[in-house]
């Protein structure tokens, strides 16, 4: 409601080294305007597009639109909510920097996420 305050505040957390995501970014109240206006590092690409890539030439076409947007920006792009093979090997087609979801692992406690981390995952390459 106030963004001149929200940029203001985003500022002061990217000057203590905090990293700031945009989540859902393509749904709802994202707007183009804030990656201007805010100190972003990453477009999160809402699952909603994620889920029906391989079947929906318009999801594809937003996607490498946020993708191709994020990289002008010098931003990273993740893609949310990857779940198949197929969905991750058209990320990587795409040139998406990163991806979440249970295709990699469910939602896991710390000292497990740490040791899934540690592991040679073929998923991480």
């Amino acid at each position: 409601q106030d963004p001149e305050r929200a940029a203001k505040i985003l500022h002061e957390l990217k000057k203590k080294g905090i990293q700031i995501s945009i989540d859902d970014f393509g749904t709802g109240y994202s707007s183009l305007s804030c990656l201007k206006q805010f100190p972003i590092d990453r477009l999160k690409i809402d699952r909603v597009f994620v889920s029906s890539l391989s079947e929906d030439s318009s999801d594809m076409a937003i996607i490498e639109a946020i993708i191709a947007m994020a990289k002008g920006l010098r931003l990273s792009a993740v893609a949310e909510g990857v779940e198949t093979l197929q969905q991750l090997e058209l990320l990587r087609s795409l040139k998406c920097n990163e991806i979440q979801g249970f295709l990699f692992s469910e939602p896991l406690p710390v000292n497990e996420a740490e040791q899934l981390l540690a592991d040679d995952s073929p998923l991480c390459a």
